[in-house]
């Protein structure tokens, strides 16, 4: 069984086997559960430091590891900067070869610093012309303080049954939503149902935390190419056809329900997240596209397969998703008009001071969200 799958299933698995694999875990799981208590303490009591960084950062994070969109939500969050006036950077660890260049493809405009440590990744964007820090994947990297910490919580995966590493995908409690500005629940296959019970768990949990429900719906087909020229299909030329998916990304499994949805009889090869793909696996894939078949994957892989995949294979193509907002409509653009415009109003106050041109100036505020949660 690859090693995904067991993972998946000791994490997911309702069985015995899984069970007792969780229980086993279970003293791991502890050290690990206390160990980030007394560092959120550490930080809450201020012993230990939150570095200002030279830029506003928005923090754009989750609690479990993958599967929640955080790249393409951290992408859109910084076009809609970018229609505010704004020039955002992207700042992120770089885990796996895959995000920049996703991020890469999807903003080819803005900048993408890959640093570790936030702080210095921050003044590295500020070198290159940004006034804001979109900070990818973030939320637990409590060193560098943000003016805006977006968590997202995937209604695909839900469970209330949180458990922490290594015996649960959790990084941290549920109770540390407390921290965010806003929780965002995202979807892709997930039904109304699932939403709501994700909502009404979280309005539970923290309840002074305003939450909106964001959709990653597929928009249409664009082909994997070595060269510039892209091609685009229509999602539903999936319908009646059959699918073939290699994919290496946090939750396969609702990205298949996505493609299943559209019509597709699909067959998956997944790999854990940001898997390599090795040459015999991507001639084994290829080989397996039937002659009337489509042969199917995310952005995330297809950046990492554009350069390798075989020339005399079928058509490789990648679902472009589309960020739809489905409730709370108003909340995250509240969120951001308010930073927006109150870095503009910094500005032109500091315009004339000698401080804006320290490298370590950055506007003193911070936001105030008077709105109540949305239900």
């Amino acid at each position: 069984m690859p090693m995904r799958d067991v993972v998946d299933r000791i994490w997911f698995g309702n069985d015995v086997m899984a069970r007792l694999a969780r229980a086993t875990l279970a003293p791991t799981e502890a050290v690990y559960r206390v160990a980030i208590g007394v560092r959120d303490a550490l930080y809450d009591t201020g012993v230990l430091t939150t570095h200002q960084p030279v830029l506003p950062a928005v923090s754009v994070g989750n609690l479990t590891v993958g599967g929640t969109g955080k790249t393409p939500i951290a992408a859109w969050i910084a076009t809609e900067l970018i229609e505010r006036g704004e020039q955002p950077a992207i700042v992120l660890r770089g885990y796996g070869e895959d995000e920049p260049l996703v991020h890469a493809r999807l903003n080819p405009t803005i900048p993408v610093v890959v640093a570790p440590e936030r702080v210095s990744g921050i003044a590295r964007a500020r070198a290159a012309g940004a006034t804001v820090a979109v900070l990818d994947d973030a939320f637990q990297h409590r060193q560098v303080s943000r003016v805006i910490d977006l968590v997202l919580v995937s209604a695909d995966r839900w469970t209330l049954s949180t458990r922490l590493l290594p015996a649960g995908p959790f990084r941290e409690p549920l109770t540390a939503l407390r921290r965010a500005t806003m929780v965002l629940v995202t979807r892709k296959a997930a039904s109304d149902s699932d939403v709501n019970a994700v909502n009404e768990a979280l309005a539970a949990i923290a309840p002074r935390v305003p939450r909106s429900t964001v959709s990653l719906v597929p928009e249409e087909l664009r082909s994997v190419s070595q060269d510039d020229v892209e091609r685009r299909r229509p999602i539903t030329d999936i319908a009646g056809r059959d699918v073939r998916v290699m994919t290496a990304i946090g939750d396969p499994s609702a990205f298949v329900r996505q493609l299943e949805a559209s019509g597709g009889r699909v067959v998956a090869e997944t790999y854990a997240d940001h898997h390599h793909f090795q040459p015999d696996e991507i001639e084994r894939f290829a080989r397996s596209i039937p002659s009337d078949g489509l042969a199917i994957c995310t952005l995330k892989d297809a950046v990492k397969l554009a350069p390798r995949w075989p020339r005399e294979a079928p058509t490789l193509w990648y679902v472009s998703q589309r960020v739809s907002v489905e409730r709370g409509v108003g909340g995250v653009e509240h969120i951001l008009d308010e930073l927006t415009q109150r870095l503009g109003r910094e500005r032109s106050r500091a315009r004339g001071d000698s401080r804006c041109d320290r490298p370590d100036f950055i506007p003193s505020w911070q936001p105030t969200f008077d709105y109540r949660p949305i239900e």
